[in-house]
């Protein structure tokens, strides 16, 4: 049923995420968005801690029992130019929260309201925000910090809103969610020379274009047809001149899949292909996977445990639909301890506005319903 306690916080909290929204900062910069959580979290009364892995600030609610849960939410903006034309679009240039998570912040600060004012559960909460989420490690960090041995918790949920889905309905997947990702690095080394002269040369350039095809094989026939993977290159740099065969030449991509044993096994064919390639046109080759996010794969009981809460709450539970190849760093939490990521609905995706683009903005009206199916699901963790 409908949660009229948070709907009566829909003012408050749209305001918060309005102001989030007009003062992104980008990953490892978020200074002020913490210190505008903890200034909330102080007003609040809910005690905290702050500068956990960089910018992480974990706030805490106990009350008596012995067990404990966690929730998350992240801070970081990306590189983007606003162009929504809104009232409260960015005011700083260049920086924009085209994914959400002024949202996700702005709910998990409603869910400590609700869990603050409500009486009736035991236990021990941890609002964990964290900072650089986007692809700079932050949730490595905050565990490399003492996360969860300093803020102990047998569980942890989080969510990502998801637009084109229905506003406020849910989908929370068995197994994996989203996709582990890497971003590839690929350096040919060759010989450089006058481009009028290429038998002095050993030409990266067409090695690079020879990786590139070849790489168009790895998921097609290196990889089980019923598994996912992705391998894209968007990106290549090679001499400055017009008339110079470079010296080198460098590529840049991407590599996702849904299993890590799938990712291993696809980052050894790159490794493989690049390496051969390139010996066998007289070049050297180099490959480098960096800033790793893991895959996000929900615990059966915990994913169960979130679709019954979304149910009860009066939230469309939606089925069947696929994983994502996207990529998210909650994936790291979810190795440590049990937990499940939920998708929330953003509701149409207007004028293809959907995540990372500079049309997209969050749907003030779920952040009472995300803030509830928080408040909801710690309750059910604490109540085993």
């Amino acid at each position: 049923m409908p949660d009229t306690h948070a709907e009566r916080l829909a003012p408050q909290l749209t305001e918060w995420r309005r102001y989030l929204h007009q003062h992104p900062e980008l990953s490892l910069q978020e200074q002020n968005t913490a210190a505008f959580v903890c200034e909330r979290l102080s007003e609040l009364g809910i005690p905290f801690e702050a500068g956990i892995g960089g910018h992480g600030v974990v706030a805490t609610l106990r009350r008596g029992g012995n067990r404990s849960v966690g929730l998350r939410a992240d801070m970081d903006a990306l590189p983007i130019t606003e162009a929504t034309g809104l009232p409260y679009a960015s005011k700083t240039p260049g920086v924009m929260h085209a994914c959400g998570h002024d949202g996700h912040t702005t709910s998990l600060l409603g869910a400590a309201m609700l869990l603050r004012d409500d009486p009736d559960w035991s236990g021990t909460v941890h609002f964990v925000f964290q900072p650089a989420e986007e692809g700079f490690g932050g949730a490595l960090a905050m565990m490399e910090d003492g996360l969860f041995r300093r803020f102990p918790m047998e569980r942890i949920f989080g969510y990502h809103n998801w637009p084109g889905l229905e506003a406020g309905a849910i989908m929370i997947h068995d197994g994996p969610m989203m996709a582990q990702g890497e971003r590839l690095g690929i350096t040919i080394h060759g010989h450089a020379g006058h481009a009028a002269m290429p038998h002095l040369t050993a030409d990266p350039v067409v090695c690079a274009a020879q990786i590139i095809v070849a790489l168009q094989s790895v998921v097609a026939r290196s990889v089980n047809p019923l598994d996912a993977a992705v391998v894209s290159i968007c990106g290549l740099r090679g001499a400055e001149a017009d008339n110079q065969v470079p010296d080198t030449v460098t590529l840049r991509g991407t590599v996702r899949a849904l299993l890590p044993e799938v990712f291993d096994s696809v980052a050894a064919r790159i490794r493989e292909i690049v390496g051969h390639t390139a010996a066998a046109m007289g070049c050297r080759g180099e490959v480098t996977f960096e800033r790793r996010l893991a895959a996000t794969i929900n615990h059966k009981d915990e994913a169960a445990m979130g679709r019954r809460v979304a149910q009860e709450r009066g939230m469309p539970v939606l089925a069947g639909l696929p994983p994502t190849m996207a990529s998210e760093d909650f994936g790291w939490f979810l190795q440590d301890i049990p937990g499940a990521y939920a998708w929330i609905g953003n509701g149409p995706a207007d004028q293809g506005a959907f995540l990372h683009n500079q049309n997209y903005d969050f749907n003030d009206a779920i952040l009472p319903v995300a803030a509830g199916y928080l408040a909801g699901v710690a309750k059910a963790a604490l109540a085993g």
